[in-house]
């Protein structure tokens, strides 16, 4: 077993073709509270990636702070969606339009759409690390979803990212989530001004 990522959340080890997620314990917090916090979002992650119906790592066992899943031997999008020809990335993001619609028809919020946390392997793109998600039917929560992703398309991905962020919104078939979404970037942009 070989750690392959530490971040501020978890540990990230490939054992194999697994990869195990174990949440780090949080010396500030009173080690009660730690754990029960540690669970509780293990519990959440692993229920979140069960119950999608879009590409995600197979969980094969949970236990109380770790996550067991399948490895995913692919590339992560922030890397090569910038190096593919302008109409490959195009397709790319006609399915995470589509993908994302999926996700939200589940009420399911990922919490951090970014292209770090999508995976491209055999053409398709994975989505993972639902390590903020929730269960939400909030339209609010929906349309803060997708303004994250564009967020994170325009800082990583700025040569075309109003192109990529275009096509994956004439993908995405929320219409009332659309609408929202307007008014959470008004509510930006105002915020910004002052």
């Amino acid at each position: 077993m070989k750690l392959i990522q530490q971040g501020a959340e978890a540990k990230l080890y490939q054992d194999g073709n697994k990869l195990i997620k174990d949440r780090i314990k949080k010396s500030y917090r009173l080690e009660i509270l730690d754990k029960k916090i540690r669970k509780f979002r293990t519990k959440r992650e692993s229920k979140l990636l069960q119950s999608v119906n879009i590409n995600v790592p197979k969980v094969l066992n949970t236990e109380e702070t770790k996550i067991e899943m399948e490895f995913l031997q692919g590339n992560l999008l922030k890397d090569i969606l910038d190096t593919l020809p302008l109409k490959k990335s195009l397709e790319i993001c006609k399915t995470l339009g589509e993908e994302i619609s999926k996700l939200h028809e589940q009420d399911i919020i990922h919490g951090d759409l970014t292209t770090s946390n999508m995976i491209l392997k055999d053409n398709k793109v994975y989505f993972i690390d639902f390590g903020l998600g929730l269960f939400s039917p909030k339209v609010e929560d929906k349309a803060v979803d997708l303004h994250l992703l564009k967020q994170a398309l325009e800082s990583k991905h700025y040569k075309n990212f109003k192109k990529y962020f275009t096509t994956i919104l004439n993908n995405y078939k929320h219409k009332n989530v659309l609408t929202r979404l307007e008014k959470v970037e008004k509510r930006g942009r105002y915020k910004n001004r002052k």
